[in-house]
């Protein structure tokens, strides 16, 4: 089972993480990640963020968050993933993402995971505003997400 979702809405992340794993017996790994809006302030980075805004492209977001999860299935020994990336005004502590990898064996749970992550910062065509005490800023890619996608590469 493979499914990824591009939503407004929150989400249950224990029962995200249950659902990969309902009524099988093959699955021994479930990996998972939950990224949050986060309102300090990143060294160097300017000043303290109270929201952000994601705006994406649908139907083009959702393929290219498909496209992602096929790659780690050829890549690992996968018995499921489920992909959540929220779209529009978060604040801090809110939830954005949610990447949830099944897998046999923790290994390929782990490193699938941590791939996902990896290109969705990196491929998935997402577009993040931040507001700060000094207005709103559209954030750039970082080199720290270029460099952890980039040992990926084969």
């Amino acid at each position: 089972m493979n499914s990824v979702s591009v939503q407004e809405a929150d989400f249950d992340v224990g029962a995200e993480i249950a659902a990969l794993s309902a009524g099988r017996s093959d699955v021994g790994a479930v990996a998972s990640f939950v990224g949050l809006v986060r309102a300090d302030k990143v060294a160097g980075e300017g000043s303290a963020v109270s929201a952000m805004t994601l705006e994406h492209y649908p139907g083009m977001t959702e393929k290219s968050l498909e496209a992602i999860v096929l790659e780690a299935g050829s890549r690992w020994q996968l018995l499921g993933t489920r992909v959540i990336h929220r779209f529009g005004r978060l604040e801090p502590g809110e939830r954005i993402v949610f990447v949830g990898v099944a897998s046999s064996h923790r290994g390929d749970a782990f490193a699938a995971c941590e791939f996902i992550m990896d290109y969705l910062k990196t491929r998935a065509p997402f577009w993040k505003k931040e507001d700060t005490p000094e207005g709103g800023r559209w954030v750039d890619a970082r080199d720290a997400d270029d460099s952890a996608a980039a040992r990926w590469e084969k």
